[in-house]
């Protein structure tokens, strides 16, 4: 069976798409619609594995899951839309923007200061923005 020929009823999918409810409420799915004119298939991978699978997984509350992926991001310092999306997941599951500011200025020892820098303008921009519950 090829990818493009599942449909959306298993497990996986499911629990996935409640997890990135949980996290990102409707900007989570607003990503996964822009997907669906060009990869729809990859939607459901990013629906099934990191989110059904991995973000689903019992070891690590969701606060922590978001603090590291904000760590992670910063250091690779190319995902700048991504990092906006985890930023704003992060303060849905209660990382204060204090814990946000320090996650990223630890980055900046490991991931140097223009990673840490150009982190911290996304930090600004997300923390700008009108907060409301999707």
């Amino acid at each position: 069976m090829t990818a493009c020929t599942t449909t959306p009823t298993d497990d996986r999918y499911h629990r996935g798409l409640a997890k990135l409810r949980e996290i990102d409420g409707n900007a989570g799915e607003r990503v996964i619609e822009s997907l669906s004119g060009i990869a729809p298939d990859f939607a459901r991978y990013l629906i099934e594995f990191p989110f059904g699978d991995i973000y689903s997984r019992p070891g690590l509350d969701l606060r922590s899951r978001e603090i590291a992926v904000v760590a992670a991001l910063t250091a690779m310092g190319t995902a700048t839309a991504q990092l906006k999306v985890h930023l704003q997941a992060a303060l849905n599951v209660g990382v204060t923007r204090e814990e946000i500011v320090e996650v990223i200025m630890q980055m900046a020892v490991y991931a140097g200061f223009p990673a840490a820098l150009n982190a911290l303008a996304v930090a600004r921009e997300v923390f700008a923005a009108p907060q409301c519950a999707d």
